[in-house]
């Protein structure tokens, strides 16, 4: 027997959906040990926190932690704030720009809490479900801004300073269409019925069908040629 190397930490932002389901696992592919970060962050719904949680525990994350931080405070988001989410019949339909769907600043905020947590796990390594394919159009999703965040990592915090590692912000994602990233979760056998997609479930936590993240997401499964599991409203 050989020895058996202790396993990288990596901090893993989840929120329940796709994505970052499909990004954490990913990471513990790559054989990390994970931590998986969700946010209750005065979002319309439960639903995906409920979704988060038992994602984590059949990714085997080693400790999922949600933090509470309520961004409805400040509003300015159809996720936090009165304003209606935008729902249309088709793929097409969805706008040109930044939705109303975007909560500002929010990757800024989470993977700053992201990187407060991998400091105190002795973690440099931080993954995030970002997409700059099929994604609604939000402007803290592409690979400018993340270079630009493992260099404020470094200038920010003690273990950067102090040259103990370098903080790398994996984004496994990135590049891929929502059919790939579909694929990707299907071939680590990621059971996606635990995910959630949806702005703007039922009261019964069934998706809507018509906003902007269930159009991509089932526009996707068609593409990847595999059923959704999620039954959607309409």
């Amino acid at each position: 027997m050989g020895m058996h190397l202790p396993s990288r930490r990596a901090v893993c932002l989840l929120s329940g959906g796709l994505d970052s389901t499909t990004c954490l696992a990913v990471a513990r592919h790559q054989g990390f040990e994970c931590y998986a970060l969700s946010f209750d962050y005065g979002q319309r719904h439960q639903t995906e926190l409920a979704a988060a949680g038992k994602v984590a525990a059949s990714l085997g994350a080693a400790r999922h932690v949600t933090l509470k931080l309520d961004l409805r405070a400040f509003g300015g988001s159809a996720l936090t704030d009165e304003i209606a989410v935008p729902k249309h019949a088709r793929v097409e339909d969805i706008g040109e720009g930044i939705p109303v769907t975007y909560v500002p600043a929010r990757n800024t905020i989470f993977l700053s809490c992201a990187l407060g947590w991998a400091e105190v796990l002795g973690a440099f390594d931080i993954f995030l479900g970002v997409n700059a394919v099929d994604y609604s159009g939000y402007p803290d999703c592409p690979p400018d801004f993340i270079r630009s965040f493992e260099e404020t990592a470094r200038l920010a915090t003690a273990a950067g300073v102090e040259g103990k590692g370098s903080f790398r912000i994996h984004t496994p994602l990135i590049d891929l269409t929502k059919a790939e990233i579909i694929g990707l979760a299907a071939s680590l056998n990621v059971d996606l019925s635990l995910t959630h997609s949806c702005y703007d479930p039922s009261p019964t936590g069934k998706s809507c069908g018509r906003c902007d993240s269930c159009l991509l997401r089932r526009k996707g499964f068609a593409e990847a040629g595999l059923t959704d599991p999620l039954e959607y409203v309409a």
